[in-house]
């Protein structure tokens, strides 16, 4: 039966198809104690980037009906500490290691691949481009074509392993970008990032998210984080939109969640609750 699920991606040998996602396993080391590691076909770790990150203050996590918002902030160790302290534990395993890998500007990803490089016990690369660009204004590399070009451009000329493309759903068309890695120099893509989206306390007006509220003591603004997890903050960069424009968004896309459970009347009046309180949030 295992010679039956055998497989392989981008020549590198798989014992299955079933990847553990960057971001929802940690390192693989914290389940080691539940799952058989070398059983899975493959571990893709938490993003690690130039140096460690503390990540977004609680609370991070909101369940919703139709799955989980989060907004952990790509909380990890860096590539330093874990290449010292993750890397050689993750070797005593034989399941393929693929290193996620981010960064707020091109240097950023080029100095996590040259220490990735120099490291053994990695299969391949996975680089999430959903991070703003904060040489270029905070442009997102996932939704620029010519930004995310020049990255995957430079990063394969510097790995000499596989290299994967983690793309973001938050474009008007995925496919274009999906080419342009590809024509960089990308050996696969992977879809998708998650998708951006925000939670709102009706009783408190405030979000349920943790590095959003941060965002509004700071500023006059509202930081639709969540999904994707990152607080888009770097160097002082601050992504921010206009807290009328954010609160419109989520009360047009909750209607339109309902819209699909609620008959006429009890719709006609679930739109008037909303448009109260768009409208209470503008006064």
């Amino acid at each position: 039966m295992t010679d039956l699920l055998e497989t392989t991606l981008c020549g590198i040998p798989l014992r299955n198809p079933v990847l553990a996602a960057s971001g929802t396993f940690g390192y693989g080391l914290e389940f080691a104690k539940l799952v058989d590691l070398n059983q899975l076909g493959g571990i893709i770790t938490k993003g690690l980037s130039r140096e460690p990150i503390a990540g977004n203050p609680a609370p991070r996590l909101w369940h919703t009906e139709g799955g989980m918002i989060n907004s952990v902030g790509l909380q990890n160790v860096g590539v330093s500490a874990f290449i010292r302290d993750k890397l050689p534990k993750l070797r005593t395993y034989t399941v393929p290691v693929i290193a996620n890998v981010f960064g707020y500007a091109i240097e950023d990803y080029l100095a996590v691949i040259e220490q990735l490089e120099n490291a053994e016990g990695i299969a391949a690369y996975e680089l999430n481009v959903s991070c703003p660009n904060t040489k270029e204004g905070g442009i997102f590399f996932s939704s620029d074509p010519a930004l995310l070009a020049d990255l995957v451009g430079r990063v394969r000329l510097l790995a000499k392993r596989p290299l994967i493309v983690k793309l973001s759903p938050n474009v008007a068309r995925i496919a274009p970008f999906a080419r342009t890695a590809e024509e960089a120099g990308a050996d696969a893509i992977s879809l998708i990032n998650t998708f951006v989206s925000l939670a709102i306390d009706v009783q408190t007006r405030s979000s349920r998210i943790g590095a959003v509220r941060r965002s509004n003591r700071d500023a006059d603004g509202c930081l639709l984080a969540g999904g994707v997890g990152a607080s888009a903050s770097a160097d002082g960069f601050r992504l921010r939109v206009v807290r009328r424009s954010s609160v419109l968004f989520v009360a047009l896309q909750s209607a339109l969640l309902l819209r699909e459970r609620m008959d006429a009347r009890r719709m006609g009046a679930a739109i008037l609750v909303f448009i109260g309180i768009v409208l209470i949030w503008l006064a």
